[in-house]
């Protein structure tokens, strides 16, 4: 027949599952999608309109 576990024994296993639960919830929240880069500046580049980009 099992013997029953100590009142002690029973709270730290519950404290243990507690702590690994909490850390397992903080490591599941941070670890979300990844930023999306920013698209990089386009200096001094000139784009044609679609219409030929004249003047009337």
């Amino acid at each position: 027949m099992l013997e029953r576990p100590r009142t002690a024994e029973r709270y730290a296993r519950g404290f243990a599952a507690a702590v690994v639960a909490v850390a397992t919830l903080l490591l599941a929240a941070n670890a979300g999608p990844a930023r999306a880069a920013e698209p990089p500046e386009l200096r001094g580049v000139q784009f044609e309109a679609e219409d030929g980009g004249g003047t009337p």
